[in-house]
């Protein structure tokens, strides 16, 4: 299989170095996935782009790390698992819901199980959600609009975790600790 790296700034297409900029101004490093995107400069832009789109829905964080982890989870991405692990506990996520996460369980409270549920529901069934589970979602007090948005966080995930399955870029130092196998989720 052919061999990828991470780029820095300097070895980057021109296309990426400005968006890798960017990424080294906001976080203080480049992570190895988006220093890989940047072999192809379309792919880092759409990737950046729509994560900061993602983060303006009117979903809460913890709703947002519950779509993104549910589709790590699913696509067995250990990578996006470990950072999503760490961005989400910096985001004050909840440790029990992390955990519920990161192993596939049900989470404690009815209204953010339900958006995990369907956030499995979507990826699982590659878009062909029942009406029936369209009206469970919004029965738990979520809207057609969150609908949509889970759509959008799961196409978000499609774009990371199929990356690093072709990419398999070292997990960084930073998320480490946070570190992920699907074996876990069995746990």
């Amino acid at each position: 299989m052919a061999k990828y790296s991470q780029h820095t700034i300097e070895s980057a297409p021109d296309g990426s170095k400005p968006i890798l900029q960017a990424i080294n101004g906001k976080l203080g490093f480049v992570p190895n996935l988006m220093a890989t995107m940047a072999e192809a400069p379309v792919m880092v832009e759409s990737y950046m782009t729509m994560m900061g789109i993602f983060d303006t829905t009117d979903l809460t964080p913890t709703e947002r790390e519950i779509i993104l982890m549910t589709n790590n989870r699913l696509n067995g991405c250990t990578y996006c698992m470990a950072a999503h692990t760490t961005v989400a506990k910096m985001a004050g996520v909840d440790d029990g819901a992390v955990a519920a996460l990161r192993s596939g369980t049900p989470i404690d409270d009815p209204k953010l199980e339900a958006l995990r549920s369907f956030a499995e529901i979507i990826n699982e069934t590659r878009g062909w959600a029942s009406e029936e589970q369209v009206d469970a979602l919004i029965a738990a007090g979520y809207t057609k609009q969150t609908v949509l948005e889970v759509i959008a966080g799961t196409a978000l995930k499609v774009l990371s975790n199929y990356t690093t399955h072709i990419v398999q870029p070292p997990v960084d130092a930073a998320f480490q600790p946070a570190a992920w196998a699907p074996d876990m989720a069995a746990e």
